[in-house]
């Protein structure tokens, strides 16, 4: 029996046989309870491990620094610690290895706990913070949304912004090891395809996945580290250039000024942001290949049919079509429309959040093509939230063979990515994804305004939790507000819906259907 684990009950008991017998039982069933929750609930110990160990580094440079937020750091260490410690040392299983519902529960109950204790800080003194507000602030945090509650950031204690960068940035690593290792195996809206797309590269690379993970861990800290000095010889402090660079690394776009990047007036800042924007919403596998030598230009997929080509080609679209509008309609010189343009749409599809201006006084029409933006997100693999490039390619593809099935009705015409053909789970992976995507949207929109917000506030509200992008549209969620007078209840659903939208959706609904636990 695994360490922790409790005898079956009789009922349990009498009732697998029978299963057992009629083959309805699957595998995995043969654990006890306690067995099965062990491998889930365990890894969560260690996970809680890590903040703890953060919040003590941060409690020992508030003393260094004396900004008063030491001994809060260091009582939230404690207890942070001691949970996870305990938690370790009662469910440590005598067997590793979870199948694809243990995991999906790990992920779902990691992105839950993971917030929830890292409230401490803020909820108690001096900070003080309501629960709501807390929670809210950190599940926007690990999901790198980037929606804040908090104003005043420029007189905050350094630490407690730090601990909110460097949230974002602990929760970009979650993000790219999920994108990479488990949403594939759960089918969400073809990411399947995406890991055989970059199965067989990796797999020269690196033999084992925890050598891969290693490798994607390195190259997300060096491309932090050079935007760490970037941003310094660009003009920052090293203290805002360490927060700013773990926020954008992880498209997270947390900032420690309310005026947010528009605080440094820097056209140099603002290039430089729009640069490591761009290369954190590029698959980190990407590096890895081209660090190796080993990506394909001509061979099986074409290198403009891949989602990296598609994303830079995207953005750079909108940035001109964008920029043009303001040249042509509001005769704001080309020169001068082409540098806020390019921050803001790079800012919004990467869905990072940073802003250097309130883009929503540029026009209605202008403002829309922004709220169109949120929805589309960044590359599979990447740190970015939204739809995805990678998906909207597919639906291209989608949509061209059931046109041209409408024109050559006796034709066979078959999808492609690349050199791969589309097979039909992927194509339904595909739909499925999206159709659920936009139910929840409206969905999430329905419930906020039952709590007495206006319809563009809930619209806004809830494509930019869902898509994890940061500022909505409109006066009270826009680049020049935030999130705090909205009611306690919307609170929670937003955090929700961060949540949801991080984990992909389907890897939350999965959970609501009663096959997954039989």
């Amino acid at each position: 029996m695994l360490a922790g684990s409790v005898p079956a009950p009789a009922w349990f008991t009498g009732c697998r046989a029978s299963r057992r017998a009629s083959d309805a039982f699957p595998p995995w069933k043969d654990w006890t309870i306690s067995a099965r929750l062990n491998l889930v609930i365990f890894p969560i110990g260690w996970l809680l491990i890590v903040i703890a160990l953060s919040e003590m580094a941060l409690g020992a440079i508030s003393a260094m620094f004396l900004d008063g937020e030491a001994v809060t750091l260091m009582v939230a260490s404690a207890g942070t610690f001691l949970f996870g410690l305990g938690i370790i040392t009662t469910t440590a299983p005598e067997e590793f290895g979870m199948d694809f519902r243990q995991a999906t529960l790990f992920v779902v109950l990691a992105w839950i706990a993971l917030p929830v204790v890292a409230t401490l800080p803020l909820v108690l003194p001096p900070m003080n913070m309501p629960f709501a507000d807390a929670l809210f602030e950190t599940v926007s945090a690990i999901t790198t949304t980037g929606s804040t509650v908090l104003s005043g950031l420029d007189e905050l204690p350094q630490t407690i912004l730090l601990w909110r960068s460097l949230l974002q940035w602990i929760g970009g690593i979650g993000i790219i090891g999920m994108a990479l290792v488990i949403f594939p195996f759960l089918r969400i809206g073809g990411m399947q395809l995406f890991r055989l797309e970059s199965s067989d590269q990796s797999e020269k690379l690196f033999y084992r996945s925890g050598q891969l993970a290693g490798a994607i861990m390195v190259v997300y800290g060096l491309i932090t580290l050079a935007c760490i000095l970037a941003y310094r010889f660009g003009g920052m402090s090293w203290f805002d250039a360490i927060n700013h660079a773990l926020t954008t690394v992880c498209t997270g776009g947390f900032s420690t000024h309310d005026a947010s990047m528009g605080y440094f007036d820097s056209a140099v800042i603002n290039w430089t942001a729009v640069v490591f924007m761009t290369a954190s919403g590029i698959p980190f596998l990407t590096y890895l290949r081209l660090a190796r030598g080993h990506h394909r230009l001509g061979r099986r997929a074409n290198w403009l049919e891949t989602q990296v080509f598609a994303f830079l080609a995207f953005i750079t679209s909108a940035t001109l079509g964008i920029a043009w509008w303001l040249t042509v309609f509001d005769h704001v010189p080309f020169g001068k429309a082409l540098g806020q343009v390019a921050f803001h749409v790079v800012s919004t599809v990467t869905t990072t959040g940073f802003a250097v201006t309130d883009y929503l006084a540029w026009g209605t029409p202008v403002a829309g093509m922004f709220f169109l933006l949120t929805f589309v997100g960044g590359c599979t693999g990447s740190t970015a939230g939204g739809i995805k490039i990678f998906r909207f390619q597919l639906l291209a593809r989608m949509i061209g063979q059931h046109l041209s099935q409408q024109a050559y009705p006796h034709a066979i015409v078959t999808p492609r990515y690349g050199a791969r053909k589309l097979s039909d789970e992927e194509i339904a992976s595909i739909a499925s994804f999206i159709f659920l995507y936009f139910l929840t949207w409206l969905g999430v929109a329905l419930l906020l305004q039952m709590t007495g917000i206006d319809p563009m506030t809930a619209l806004s509200g809830s494509i930019t939790a869902l898509a994890n992008v940061g500022p909505g549209i409109g006066n009270v969620i826009g680049p020049a507000g935030n999130f705090a007078s909205l009611p306690e209840l919307a609170k929670y659903i937003l955090a929700a819906a961060m949540i949801i939208g991080r984990l992909e959706i389907m890897t939350v609904f999965v959970l609501l259907i009663p096959a997954f636990y039989r």
